[in-house]
């Protein structure tokens, strides 16, 4: 009997505010794998959430990556860095580049765009090669698809 009135009530706060049940899944993230497997310690991660910029103004979404053990750019060819890439194929694309952290044999990759006002649904997320001289964008080198973050 005891547990018959326990239920009750907790399956009318489900009933009753469904809403509740229906949280938005932003903030989200995703696990950039490599795109050569011989790259066996290269990863990296994009985190995707909404942030409040100054002035006030409409909420944007925030894109920030961070990618570790990549082999020098240089050794790809005539690249000097990285670049985070992301798209939404036929609609739009954002690039923004990924500064170096200090340490010299394999520095950490890291850096973000906040100005993404586009639904980040079926968002093909990259870290790319780049030659800052000639703003060229190389091959991909980590790669992962965000099927939806809203």
């Amino acid at each position: 009997m005891k547990r018959f009135i326990l239920v009750i009530p907790l399956l009318s706060a489900v009933i009753a505010s469904p809403t509740q049940m229906k949280a938005s899944p932003m903030p989200c993230s995703a696990v950039l794998e490599p795109v050569n497997q011989k790259l066996k310690n290269a990863k990296g991660a994009a985190l995707i959430y909404k942030v409040q910029l100054y002035p006030p103004s409409a909420a944007r979404t925030n894109m920030s990556i961070l990618a570790v053990h990549l082999p020098q750019p240089s050794s790809y060819g005539s690249y000097d860095g990285y670049e985070g890439f992301a798209s939404k194929t036929g609609e739009v694309s954002w690039r923004f580049k990924l500064y170096p952290t200090p340490e010299e044999e394999s520095p950490n990759w890291a850096g973000r765009v906040d100005s993404i006002s586009a639904e980040m649904t079926n968002v093909k997320v990259q870290v790319r090669l780049s030659n800052s001289k000639t703003q060229k964008l190389g091959p991909s080198v980590l790669t992962n698809n965000v099927q939806s973050c809203y």
